[in-house]
């Protein structure tokens, strides 16, 4: 369970009246509603119980507390408890995998009349979410995903940010304290959804004042996580910010309570501004789940360690049995006859020279207890389950840069290393889409909250910072508008994201980089061929596509641009020819058509033979039948 400062807390977008909420004539949400609430959160708390308990286990097994999660435990309390690393290995390569390819947004309009707002949405994005430390939270809840199978984003508009203009405030939060309708699959769609956590009391009532009499320690009792340290509960309370949603006759408005006990701190229903139109424009809960497996009948999923632990259990096991026949067989030990009179600890302890036997001493008196070698089948089938284990997560050795006996090959290992990326590209694609939803609902809070301008620092690609002022001016829907006596809904911009990868992993720049390399070697760039190298183009998939397409046709339009006027400049020449009888800016012209024609056929690299010109640029050992002309033409010149 996580505890937080007051300060950290969803902020409602108006702080309460300095009034008894019950006292209000036309309140909707008191007392009683509260204390129905509670009841509904006992429920959904109920029907989440198994899934607390497999988080907690899984958490245990994340911080290598494996022995306390075993079905069956040793029977000998002083047996060693080894626990390998392979499940915790497995799991901080996967995530490695998802910070190397962290998303960033690109909005896209649906009218094309919203793309100069579409542009500004794409540059400034990138900034609210550092702003909000993203990165640092996409980090926290892929631990959440991978370990357990949810990681869960809180997205809301705090009032008490920016000095009280409020802004955007994105969270991890905690999968212990959140709670939704049992059998629902889509968080959507749950009649209520309930977040919870731990504030210190007098920061409470000092936050609340005229309430402060009635805040007490009270609240619904949630599972907790098992620390090595004491973490002391006495001076908190239990906060509860309840959404639900409530048809209006548009569409589900969003309500928002948050109260303590049966205390209610805010409501959305009580304000005037906000209980017909809800407190949230989207009308969305504010959370977004990013899941690794999905599981029926509930939003959350199970995770790498869910799959992994029955192994990683079976390799303890066997660590530990390999371990005690080692230490059995490193420290001799003997059978001693009871009536033999030999000084045991003299015996025992190896720095005395002498041991006293008070009888004769006989071999059948001490006899040396032969330990039995553990059987070579013990390790064979340790590494079986380590390989599969391996397997399972799909944490092989080439996806860590090693690869197996005999394979040697630079395409083989590719390839085996290509195979190997699958389960995390799926992986980064369930939370892109995550990401997604989340970017979508930013996008829908800076549409509603941004309407004073706000300076954003935008940096380039070269670094250099530009400063972008933006409010949600050109995010409104517009007026109605009425046709025919019909009244028609005024036009609301509406935006796409595409979530691409930074590129952060070296080897995915490489490969980008390779990629380009290929293009050019293939005479992708060569004007003469734009037209096949578009089409190739069109039927592969790559970052940056649109970019290189681009490019291919700019060479092309420049290419038959040069042609055309070579035409033209043939056709003048032609005519001074005619006119003057002098063919040379006809033959030079021959000349370079033939260049032309010819440009990029011969790519940088490639061997070419030496050629040598005069002052005009000929070429002195030109055989062509333009430069026969251009040698005639000087000749005549000559004897002139």
């Amino acid at each position: 369970m996580s505890v937080e400062n007051v300060d950290n807390l969803n902020e409602p977008i108006e702080d309460i009246n300095n009034v008894d909420i019950d006292e209000l004539p036309d309140k909707k949400v008191g007392t009683k509603e509260v204390q129905e609430a509670n009841e509904i959160l006992r429920k959904y708390k109920e029907g989440k119980k198994n899934l607390e308990s497999r988080v907690i286990s899984c958490e245990e097994w994340w911080k290598s507390n494996h022995w306390s999660q075993f079905k069956s435990q040793s029977n000998n309390r002083n047996d060693p408890k080894p626990t390998s690393s392979w499940l915790f290995n497995s799991v901080i390569n996967k995530h490695a995998d998802m910070m190397d390819n962290f998303p960033e947004p690109n909005v896209l309009p649906r009218e094309k009349s919203d793309e100069t707002v579409a542009d500004a949405l794409s540059e400034i994005l990138p900034v609210v979410l550092e702003n909000n430390d993203f990165e640092h939270t996409y980090n926290s809840v892929g631990w959440d995903k991978l370990k357990t199978g949810t990681g869960i984003y809180g997205v809301f508009f705090n009032t008490r940010l920016q000095k009280g203009l409020g802004d955007i405030d994105i969270k991890q939060l905690d999968m212990l304290n959140i709670f939704w309708e049992p059998g629902i699959t889509d968080i959507q769609a749950s009649r209520n959804l309930f977040i919870v956590e731990l504030v210190d009391i007098d920061l409470l009532k000092s936050r609340y004042e005229e309430l402060a009499d009635k805040i007490s320690n009270t609240g619904v009792d949630i599972s907790k996580y098992e620390y090595d340290d004491t973490v002391d509960t006495s001076n908190k309370t239990m906060v509860v910010d309840w959404y639900y949603k409530v048809n209006n006759g548009i569409g589900d408005a969003l309500h928002y309570v948050k109260y303590v006990g049966d205390v209610v701190l805010y409501a959305s229903e009580n304000e005037e501004e906000y209980k017909e139109k809800g407190y949230y424009d989207h009308g969305m809960y504010p959370v977004v789940f990013d899941v690794m497996f999905q599981e029926k009948g509930t939003p959350a999923g199970f995770g790498y360690i869910d799959i992994m632990k029955n192994p990683q259990e079976y390799i303890d096991k066997l660590d530990q049995a390999i371990l005690k026949n080692a230490l059995v067989l490193a420290k001799p030990r003997y059978f001693i006859h009871d009536n033999c009179g030999i000084n045991e600890e003299e015996f025992a302890n190896i720095d005395n020279d002498f041991v006293h036997v008070a009888s004769s001493l006989e071999d059948t008196h001490v006899q040396q207890i032969v330990g039995v070698p553990i059987p070579a089948q013990y390790l064979e089938v340790k590494q079986l389950k380590v390989d599969e284990l391996k397997e399972t997560s799909g944490n092989r050795d080439f996806s860590q840069g090693t690869t197996t006996a005999g394979v040697t090959a630079a395409s083989a290992i590719a390839a085996l290393q290509e195979a190997g990326s699958k389960t995390s590209r799926d992986m980064n694609k369930g939370s892109y889409r995550a990401y997604q939803k989340l970017c979508n609902i930013v996008i829908e809070l800076i549409r509603q909250f941004y309407d004073e301008p706000r300076t954003f620092r935008i940096l380039g690609d070269s670094g250099k910072a530009k400063y972008v002022n933006f409010s949600n001016v050109g995010m409104k829907q517009e007026e109605p508008t009425e046709e025919f006596g019909v009244e028609l809904y005024g036009k609301l911009p509406v935006f796409d994201i595409k979530v691409r990868p930074q590129k952060s992993s070296p080897f995915s720049r490489l490969s980008q980089n390779e990629l380009a390399l290929q293009f050019y070697d293939k005479g992708f760039f060569n004007p003469q061929l734009s037209d096949q190298a578009l089409a190739t183009i069109e039927m592969m998939d790559f970052e940056g596509k649109q970019s290189v397409k681009e490019k291919i046709q700019e060479n092309g339009t420049l290419y038959q641009t040069i042609l055309q006027m070579q035409q033209q400049m043939q056709a003048m020449a032609s005519v001074i020819e005619q006119a003057t009888g002098d063919g040379r800016l006809s033959a030079a012209l021959a000349g370079n058509q033939g260049s032309i024609e010819g440009m990029s056929s011969n790519p940088i690299g490639k061997d070419s033979a030496i050629q040598t010109t005069d002052s005009y640029g000929n070429l002195l050992d030109d055989t062509s039948q333009a430069g026969k002309a251009r040698l005639r033409t000087g000749e005549a010149a000559s004897v002139k």
